[in-house]
């Protein structure tokens, strides 16, 4: 249950950091630019996207190494799930909605995924990491 916790609280202080850092302070005019985004997002929305999401890692890593991963198997299984959440951000977002700037928001939305999913990546393989028994 610790680690359940514990990789819950990862992804969401991770995602929120990368992705506030992104839309409202580093590409905050990019976004401003984007006529259907609400002003103020609904914020428990957000926070229930990322809780599920943390749950499903959560779920994942002991059926894929019970006896514990190691930090290189956690980036990898955050990078799959960051390239199938990613594929949908980064190509089919911008091929529905009126992007202002397609080039932007792939190289925007590509960036930000890959950092967010990197550094929680690295959490995640320390949180499920192999316990050395003497």
């Amino acid at each position: 249950m610790a680690k359940t916790f514990l990789t819950v609280l990862a992804f969401i202080v991770v995602s929120f950091g990368v992705q506030g850092l992104s839309h409202f302070v580093i590409n905050a005019d990019h976004f401003a630019a984007i006529g259907f985004i609400r002003a103020e997002p609904v914020l428990p929305m957000g926070i229930a996207a990322m809780i599920v999401q943390a749950l499903i890692f959560s779920f994942v890593m002991p059926r894929l190494w019970p006896s514990g991963a190691t930090i290189r198997q956690g980036v990898i299984v955050s990078a799959c799930f960051g390239l199938f959440l990613a594929s949908y951000i980064v190509l089919a977002e911008p091929a529905k909605y009126a992007a202002p700037s397609i080039p932007a928001w792939m190289t925007i939305e590509s960036l930000a995924s890959f950092v967010q999913f990197g550094v929680f990546g690295v959490l995640l393989g320390l949180i499920y990491r192999k316990t050395v028994t003497p």
